[in-house]
Order: C-alpha cells, then sequence, then structure tokens
C-alpha cells in the first residue's frame, strides 16, 4: 500500500472512494464537505437532518454517487467533538477507514487531511498521524495460512487544495511511514509463532534491519556471553537447547558528542515456559510473546535508521528461551550477574529481570548515560494498569517525564509507579546479594527495582509492557494480537532527545 500526497480537487480525483469528514453537532456541512454535498444533491445535508449522520466519532457512511462526481462512493466519517480532536483521534479513524474501504473491495482511495479545517493541528503532524492510523489498522499477520488475506487497498492520497501545505504534509507521510512500518515489524515479530522466532531468528531480523544501513550490528554467543561472566541471563538459558544470543546495534547520530547517547535494552525471552517453576498450561502459548521488549528495540532502529535523528542509539536485546530441561537452573540456584552481583534465584519464571540484569549491566559498562528498557516483566502490571497503561518506574525525573511525554505524543499512556526506597526489603535475600522475586506485594515495583538496580547511577527507566504489548481486539489503529507498543513511544523520545 502506498500513500502520497497531491494537491488539487478532492472531487475530481481517479479513485475509487474519497473520504471527507464531519465533526459532532454540525448541522450544515461547508468547505470540502460541503462542496460534495452540493455535488451529490444535497445527500449529506439530507442525512444530518434525520440523524443518520451525525459526526460522532468513528462513525462511517458509505454514499454512492451515481454519476454525479468521479469517484464512485464518498465516505463520511464522524471525528466526534471538536473540543477533544488530537492527533489520536486521526490515527484511530484512518484504522476504521482503511479497515472498512478494504472490506468494500476499494483499491484506491483518496482523504481530506483530517482537521484541517479547524488547524488545530499542524499539517504534518495531521499527515503522519493519517500514514500511522493507515498503515497500523490495516495490518494484518496471516503469514501461517494457507490461504493468504488479502489486501485489497494499493493506494492512499492525501488531497490538499493549499499548495503551501504540501512540503509539510510530505514531510509528515515520510516520518509516519517509517515509524508505522516498523510498528508492523514489532506486531510481526511477535505474533511469531516461537519455532519460528528464535534467538537465532532475531539475530536474522537484525542483520536485514541493519543490512545497506548506518547500523553497526554485533552479536554475542554463549561463549562470548561466558567471557563477560553473563551468570543470570546464562543461567536462564541452561534450560534450553536453543543457544542464547545478546543482540547489539548501534546508530552513531552524533558522533562528535558520544555522552548524546540513549539505549534501548529489551527482554528477549522468545518462548517462556517458566522454567522449573513452570507456568500453567492454560496461556502458555501467549508465552510466544515474552520477546515482545526485545521486538520493540530492534523494530525501533529500522525507524532510526531512516530518520537519522542526530543523537547516538545503542540497542541491547538479551534473547533466550526459559525452558525446564535437564540442566535447567532450579529454585534456590545461586548465579552471578555480570557486574559482580549474587541472585539467588526464588522463582525461575522471573527470568527477565535476570537477563535485563546481564543486558543492563552491559549497557552501563559501554558508557550510556541514559537506559530506556523495556520488557514484558509482570503480569502484575495489568492488576495494577489493566491493559489500556504501560507502566513506568524509574531513578530520574527528567528521563521518565521524557519517556511519559514521548508516550503521550505517541497516543500510548504510561504511567509512572513509585519506587520507595522501603520496596528493597522486598527482595533481599538471605544468602546472596538480591533474590529474582519479592513475594505478592508490590510485583510490578520490586521487579522494576530489581533492574534498576544493576543501572546503578546512570538515568533510567523501565517500561512495563506485559499488558499492553498485546490486545484481544481489533480497533481503532490496534489489531487484534500484538500491539507493537511502546515502538512509538520510542522513537518520538529519540526524537525529541536528538533536538536538544
Amino acid at each position: 500500500m502506498k500513500l502520497n500526497v497531491e494537491i488539487g480537487d478532492i472531487t475530481k480525483q481517479d479513485a475509487d472512494a474519497i473520504v471527507v469528514n464531519l465533526f459532532e453537532g454540525i448541522s450544515k456541512p461547508d468547505g470540502v464537505v460541503g462542496l460534495v454535498n452540493e455535488y451529490l444533491n444535497d445527500t449529506i445535508s439530507n442525512l444530518i437532518e434525520v440523524g443518520e449522520i451525525r459526526g460522532k466519532a468513528g462513525e462511517l457512511t458509505l454514499i454512492h454517487t451515481q454519476g454525479s462526481i468521479k469517484p464512485k462512493r464518498v465516505l463520511v466519517v464522524g471525528l466526534g467533538r471538536k473540543e477533544k480532536f488530537d492527533q489520536d483521534v486521526i490515527r484511530s479513524t484512518s484504522g476504521l477507514i482503511v479497515r472498512f474501504l478494504n472490506s468494500k473491495q476499494i483499491k484506491t482511495y483518496a482523504t481530506v487531511l483530517h482537521g484541517d479545517e479547524i488547524g488545530v493541528i499542524e499539517p504534518a503532524i495531521a499527515a503522519r498521524s493519517i500514514a500511522e492510523g493507515t498503515i497500523l489498522g490495516s495490518y494484518k499477520f496471516g503469514e501461517h495460512k494457507s490461504k493468504k488475506q488479502k489486501q485489497n487497498i494499493k493506494q492512499v492520497t492525501i488531497i490538499e487544495s493549499d499548495n503551501s501545505k504540501i512540503d509539510a504534509i510530505q514531510h509528515g507521510l515520510s516520518q509516519g511511514i517509517p515509524i508505522a512500518s516498523s510498528v508492523a515489524l514489532a506486531r510481526d515479530l511477535v505474533n511469531q509463532p516461537a519455532n519460528y522466532m528464535t534467538p537465532s531468528d532475531l539475530v536474522d531480523i537484525a542483520t536485514d534491519i541493519c543490512d545497506g544501513t548506518d547500523l553497526e550490528l554485533e552479536v554475542f554467543d554463549e561463549n562470548r556471553m561466558r567471557q563477560l561472566k553473563m551468570g543470570a541471563l546464562l543461567g536462564v538459558a541452561k534450560g534450553s537447547i536453543v543457544p542464547p544470543k545478546m543482540i547489539i546495534i548501534k546508530y552513531s547520530g552524533d558522533p562528535e558528542n558520544p555522552n548524546n547517547n540513549l539505549g534501548l535494552i529489551g527482554k528477549g525471552i522468545t518462548f517462556d515456559s517458566g522454567g522449573i517453576s513452570i507456568k500453567p498450561s492454560g496461556g502458555m502459548a501467549a508465552m510466544k510473546g515474552d520477546m515482545a521488549g526485545a521486538a520493540s528495540v530492534i523494530s525501533t532502529m529500522k525507524a532510526i535508521a531512516e530518520l537519522k535523528p542526530k543523537i547516538n542509539v545503542t540497542v541491547i536485546a538479551a534473547a533466550t528461551e526459559n525452558m525446564p530441561g535437564g540442566n535447567a537452573q532450579k529454585p534456590g540456584d545461586v548465579v552471578v550477574a555480570m557486574n559482580g552481583t549474587t541472585i539467588e534465584v526464588d522463582n525461575t519464571d522471573a527470568e527477565g529481570r535476570l537477563v535485563l540484569s546481564d543486558a543492563v549491566s552491559y549497557g552501563v559498562q559501554l558508557g550510556l548515560k541514559r537506559i530506556v528498557d523495556v520488557a514484558t516483566l509482570t503480569g502484575a502490571i495489568e492488576i495494577a494498569l489493566g491493559k489500556v497503561t504501560t507502566g513506568a518506574f524509574s531513578n530520574d525525573p527528567k528521563l521518565v517525564n521524557q519517556v511519559i511525554e514521548a508516550g503521550n505524543e505517541a497516543g500510548e499512556k504510561i504511567w509512572e509507579l513509585p519506587t520507595f526506597e522501603e520496596y528493597r526489603e522486598l527482595y533481599k535475600s538471605e544468602i546472596a546479594d538480591l533474590k529474582n522475586v519479592g513475594g505478592r506485594q508490590a510485583g510490578s515495583i520490586t521487579g522494576a527495582m530489581f533492574i534498576g538496580e544493576f543501572a546503578k547511577d546512570v538515568a533510567w527507566v523501565h517500561l512495563d509492557i506485559a499488558a499492553t504489548s498485546t490486545s484481544s481486539k481489533t480497533t481503532g489503529m490496534l489489531t487484534k494480537g500484538a500491539t507493537g507498543i511502546p515502538v512509538r513511544t520510542l522513537i518520538y523520545l529519540v526524537l525529541a532527545l536528538s533536538k536538544g
């Protein structure tokens, strides 16, 4: 599917359908909708009068033009109340539009720039939001179906009558398309069955992303991890015959200022059985998605390579399976992390924080000044925040606020939870420096703070995406399955930090 912008009259487009919009409460269409209404002999205003078109958010009304204009169909889309209109409305509406028109066998459609007439959102941002919503709303994962799901729509064109806005709209598309493509990649990786997405498969994906770009790729195998004394990660990997990998991707966008850097670190448990502390069988198939953190940070670099922000970014993805093989680590074992911290493994199903302890330690050793780690860490985060909001934990108010603001820009809700000193008592061990679980109390907090121990004095944020990495239904630009959260947050964070 291609997205572009053209200057012209939307009623004269050589497209199967055109898309116009209305806000809730509008009694008489004006602007572009008014022009289309005139060509349609007041069909739109008549539908408003009888209450069939009300402009409510998500409302879709398809009108056949019967030859009155070149396009054969007009889709009138409700945007809801003006005062609630924002980027997220554009994204959500664009997702609804593309799925609806695809179901009608439409191949090409032209659309207005949503909200353009009220001027509350800059044209570049509106265009970026249309690109994100359209690409992600049309996302389908059907790789393993013998009968492929059909994507009918081949072309989406934004029509703008004001020539002075064309460059801004084109700029917005040039950002939105790679951003959305990176999210789609993350969804693909998380949706893949575990036998198709091993640590080595993640390496192959990272290789493909880096080929032909300015990105540098380094991969640690088991021997290299042993040399670096990554005992926490290797302890998790012991139970599987599938070799672990640590994937490091570096982007040097500001080589003259090496301290202008950001580390993005992802948990990559490509299948989590729980190990010896085995999970219940019901729902275990979903544990193919326990590598969503690694998928997110790796996929983020796809957009970074194209957008070329002025900042240095390093991705570290710790990838392994967590299996109950004959050589698996056992509850009660003690492992030694890369930085020398000893850890009592009280529960082998709290493995994410173990692999991240070594990944974060390595990031600190590299000299990273800011670290954001991403992980499907705890089921407790869904109890606390539901599937709406990602939990954030941090040792640095400035960085966590920047992450939350990037999430706001992306429409990915993030809420900071406390990391009070008193919680540290919950994961102290009697036989080692730390233990990897802290009991039933404050499970998400203790899991996050455990990881934070390895960040030392580096500004650090942990994002727990255990609840938000998947969706149980299709709505707006989210489709059932993997969401790709928080890829857009990470990209927006990088772009914001690159501007100083």
